[in-house]
């Protein structure tokens, strides 16, 4: 059957669990840099000497800006360890679709994050109010930008969101 959908100009089970693979590594090679950079400027800091000036609830929301950078990284770069561990098992389509979820919850933090970061500036720099309105900005565009355009693209064409697997199967 794989030999006819192919003389078809249709790519096999193989070449499409391929496909998917690269495209997937390819986004998370965009994503993990800026990861990379705000985690690694979060990490210094708390020794810049401004730092000490912060108060409790700017050092709270440093914290969660860094825990949640912490978890994107690790979860951006799962995949690649996954694939390293279980490249030999001979199951691209699990590994596929656990990476790509790896991948949105990589993207929820980092959108923890960079809300927390921006807060954080504007309250640093400024005051609370432009600390909340800047973070809630952020949140609305990264909310809209990331998640909600895809959403609202499938519903305005009739179709409610799903969570498909690779192939656009939905779960059992």
């Amino acid at each position: 059957m794989n030999d006819v959908v192919n003389e078809l100009g249709e790519e096999s089970t193989a070449e499409r669990l391929d496909r998917e693979l690269i495209e997937l590594v390819q986004e998370i090679r965009v994503l993990l840099p800026g990861v990379q950079v705000m985690f690694g400027f979060l990490l210094v800091v708390p020794f810049a000497v401004g730092f000490q000036s912060v108060t409790g609830a700017e050092r709270a929301l440093y914290y969660v800006a860094l825990a949640a950078t912490s978890v994107s990284a690790v979860l951006f770069i799962a995949p690649g360890a996954r694939h390293r561990a279980r490249f030999r098992d001979r199951d691209k389509e699990a590994l596929i679709v656990s990476s790509n979820q790896l991948a949105l919850a990589g993207t929820a933090f980092l959108a923890v994050a960079m809300t927390a970061v921006v807060a954080l500036i504007g309250d640093y720099i400024y005051n609370w109010v432009v600390g909340v309105i800047s973070g809630a900005v952020t949140f609305a565009l990264i909310a809209w930008f990331w998640y909600g355009w895809s959403v609202s693209r499938e519903l305005r064409h009739g179709d409610p969101p799903t969570f498909r697997r690779p192939g656009g199967r939905e779960p059992q």
